[in-house]
């Protein structure tokens, strides 16, 4: 009796065994589901698995998280890696990721990390190694310490989570910490050496930068770049520890020195052409004759658009450098109303040409200068309005090195796609203007070819090349150097670019001295004709 029921009890026993299993792996399983969903909690006891699982949900959110979920996302699997559970080291490989824990058993004497995308390895050369990590006795490490080292992409699609203005190498960052310690300025330094998978153009280089959680941007403090052209791997030597990344930015063609050489010739330019353009306005308005000139009218609202242009551009430095934002936002959207203004009016000049040279019959046009007035100041307003309801944050401080967010800054435009909408609408106006200069041009040699040659000719055609040079200040073709500041030509068109545009008020300043002085030569020779007849 006692055997069967001991027997009933074994079978029911090994029936229920099965389940019982399967029960306990299926909670286990759901525990470890429930670790990924919460975003990787921190506890006290942490396992391979989790840690895995934690590394699976950081890919996630790289694939198509904001800036702030990934950072959280980051920083939360860095404390997961720092408190997983490790004896010796342990290698983890989780689609994108790729991690190595390695904690000392004694005195830490240094390490070297070998890596690539799919495995990791302390101290032990590895094929097609892609980043190799030197790591100092200086960290000073110990069998309490977790050494992490933690490499990871994101894709394509989201190529842009980390809102830096320049390209991350390869979309990959090398992340190095130690368990409960802080490591910056050490003595003997980091060294990390990634090996490039395209090549670097020659107008780029590659800059060694750790992103900085603080500021939410790039940061190449610490860190020294050890590059030349053509070399196909980067050693950044860098004196703390946290997440590192290659940036490929512009290569500068010109040196510091040219730098401020050319700021010092922009802003005595710009002082030169201010002063002489509100001595342009103080002429027009005393003259008559001047006044009555409809192509003067058309200039002197070019006149004062430049001048606003420089009213708001030179002390644009000393705002930026204050405390006050609201300055700094009236000034940076007044510089980029004064801009469009200057380029709306330069495009006018040309119309203004057109009518003169092309059309030349048929050409009153029914209140003109007012209708020229709405276009020249009014789609300026319109599209600096348009960009404040949008965003207003698109005005603030803009650096002037657009590669290096520490150089000087003024107050401009800080997004990208407006500068570059601003960009379309000179390059528009400029290719307009230099169509029309080259009928300028046309027609003046139509008419040098028709008269006699003699020293009277010779005089006319060194007038003609002066009008050229009026017209050519006028429809703002030296603005067009800026098209050629590339390669070899950098520097020499940047100095001319800052020469000539500085002084551009300067030389319309001269055009309307040499109109007025016309004026009253005509006007004389008028007086002696009509006294000859009279007499």
């Amino acid at each position: 009796m006692r055997e069967s029921l001991y027997r009933k009890k074994s079978w029911i026993f090994w029936w229920l065994m099965p389940f019982m299993s399967y029960y306990m792996l299926y909670q286990n399983c759901l525990s470890e589901q429930y670790f990924c969903r919460t975003a990787c909690k921190i506890s006290a006891t942490i396992s391979r698995n989790q840690t895995e699982c934690c590394m699976n949900y950081t890919d996630n959110v790289l694939k198509g998280g904001n800036l702030n979920d990934t950072l959280r996302a980051i920083w939360t699997l860095e404390k997961v890696l720092e408190g997983t559970e490790v004896n010796g080291s342990m290698q983890l490989y989780v689609k994108t990721f790729v991690a190595l824990l390695h904690k000392p058993s004694g005195p830490f004497g240094g390490l070297e990390i070998y890596a690539n995308d799919t495995k990791v390895t302390p101290d032990v050369p590895l094929l097609n190694s892609k980043v190799i990590v030197q790591l100092p006795r200086e960290l000073g490490a110990g069998p309490n310490n977790t050494i992490v080292f933690c490499m990871f992409k994101w894709p394509e699609t989201n190529k842009s989570v980390f809102e830096s203005p320049h390209e991350v190498h390869d979309q990959r960052l090398v992340g190095l910490s130690v368990q409960s310690k802080e490591i910056s300025g050490l003595q003997e330094r980091i060294n990390i050496t990634m090996e490039f998978t395209k090549k670097i153009d020659e107008t780029q280089k590659p800059s060694c930068q750790f992103f900085n959680y603080s500021t939410y941007t790039f940061s190449e403090d610490g860190c020294v770049t050890h590059w030349t052209h053509r070399q196909n791997n980067i050693t950044c030597s860098c004196n703390h520890l946290t997440y590192f990344g290659i940036l490929i930015i512009p290569d500068p063609s010109i040196t510091k020195k040219d730098q401020e050489i050319l700021t010092h010739i922009t802003v005595i330019g710009c002082s030169i052409s201010l002063f002489t353009l509100v001595i342009a306005i103080l002429l027009f308005i005393t003259n008559r004759k001047l006044r009555q000139d409809v192509s003067m009218k058309v200039h002197i609202n070019l006149v004062i658009a430049l001048m606003l242009l420089n009213l708001h551009f030179l002390p644009s430095q000393a705002v930026a450098a204050g405390s006050s934002s609201g300055l700094c936002l009236y000034m940076a959207l007044l510089l980029h109303y004064s801009l469009l203004a200057t380029f709306s009016w330069m495009a006018l000049e040309g119309f203004h040409l057109y009518l003169l040279l092309v059309k030349v019959f048929n050409i009153y046009v029914k209140k003109y200068l007012l209708k020229l007035g709405v276009v020249g100041w009014g789609v300026p307003a319109m599209i600096v309005s348009v960009v404040v309801i949008i965003d207003r944050t698109f005005y603030g401080l803009a650096p002037l090195d657009a590669s290096n967010s520490s150089s000087t800054a003024i107050c401009y435009i800080t997004n990208d796609k407006v500068k570059w909408t601003t960009a379309g609408l000179f390059s528009l106006v400029f290719l307009f203007n230099v169509i029309m200069f080259g009928v300028t041009v046309r027609q003046v040699f139509i008419l040098h070819h028709t008269r006699e040659f003699g020293q009277n000719n010779l005089d006319k055609f060194k007038k003609d090349i002066c009008s050229l040079a009026g017209v050519m200040t006028l429809l703002g073709i030296t603005w067009g150097l800026v098209l050629f500041s590339f390669g070899p030509l950098t520097t020499p068109a940047l100095y001319l670019f800052c020469i000539l545009n500085s002084l551009q008020g300067f030389f319309i300043f001269l055009w309307f001295v040499m109109s007025l002085r016309k004026a009253k030569t005509s006007a004389t020779k008028m007086s002696s004709e009509t006294r000859s007849t009279n007499g």
